[in-house]
């Protein structure tokens, strides 16, 4: 069966189809609903019926412009909860939509593929836009040339790998204030501000899967470690899950060779002329090699 079943299918007049969705989260998560009155599967999923999804006509236009639509639900457990959203788990979800003949699935059209963009709630319900594969067409592409290096610590750019010895540590919370402060006692082999600029990951516990940027590493009042992210996570953390932070970088040359061994990846341009180059002058005194006039 497939997509020409479906059309000749509907080409008889009377037809016996809905709309099935699958959403596929970054943790690997999947849901299936449809708008049929009882749930149906295929492709390994089952496609509830009882889940509250509806979805608005997609918009669909030839060349690169983005096809949209938006999906709607009730916020009931066990389907999508009002915490999973609030946490960000269905951020950049995958979803697919087909066509699909109820009384033989086999007969479908896959008519929507893309991403989960804006979600917005209010009222018992949510609002979740659908953004088409040609939105990624609209990112920017290209490299910026600029003295930091531009790559993200441990990314196939940068390649260093984070799970070597004494750039990550896993422990259990002690103390947390609103999921975004935290303080510790088993850090003493590392130095403070080691850990500014790298990442908290839940592995354990409500907020699992989650992850912040860490803003600050210091030690406190009373001798313990501290760390404070950038932003509070979207799920609470309690004391005794467990929590791994991983080193920062602050995409400094100097960083990159003494902390990380890892100067052959570096991808800023350390010497790349600033702006204060245009109206740097010739110097009496000084080094005048005739080399960067901005040293």
């Amino acid at each position: 069966m497939s997509g020409a079943d479906l059309l000749a299918h509907l080409g008889t007049g009377v037809s016996h189809v809905c709309r099935c969705w699958e959403i596929r989260r970054q943790d690997g998560l999947r849901l299936g609903f449809t708008d049929h009155d009882r749930s149906l599967t295929f492709d390994g999923l089952t496609f509830r019926a009882d889940g509250g999804m509806t979805a608005l006509s997609v918009s669909q236009t030839t060349g690169l412009s983005v096809d949209n639509t938006e999906a709607a639900g009730v916020l009931s457990d066990p389907a999508v909860t009002e915490a999973d959203i609030e946490a960000g788990r269905y951020d950049g979800a995958v979803v697919r939509s087909w066509l699909v003949r109820w009384d033989l699935p086999d007969a479908r059209m896959l008519r929507f593929a893309g991403t989960i963009g804006e979600i917005r709630r209010g009222g018992g319900a949510f609002h979740a836009e659908l953004r088409g594969l040609t939105e990624a067409l609209n990112q920017p592409r290209g490299r910026a040339y600029q003295r930091p290096c531009t790559a993200v610590l441990g990314d196939p750019q940068c390649r260093f790998d984070l799970g070597a010895k004494g750039y990550a540590a896993e422990l259990q919370a002690e103390a947390v204030e609103r999921s975004q402060s935290f303080r510790f006692t088993g850090l003493d082999g590392f130095e403070p501000g080691w850990f500014s600029r790298g990442r908290l990951r839940v592995l354990s516990g409500a907020a699992q899967g989650l992850a912040g940027l860490i803003k600050s590493d210091r030690f406190d009042d009373e001798g313990r470690r501290r760390i404070d992210l950038w932003q509070a996570l979207g799920a609470e953390v309690r004391l005794g899950d467990v929590l791994r932070i991983e080193a920062g970088c602050d995409k400094q040359r100097g960083t990159c060779h003494y902390k990380f061994g890892n100067i052959l990846n570096f991808r800023g341009f350390p010497h790349i002329p600033g702006e204060d180059w245009l109206v740097s002058v010739p110097q009496r005194a000084g080094l005048n090699d005739g080399g960067s006039l901005n040293q």
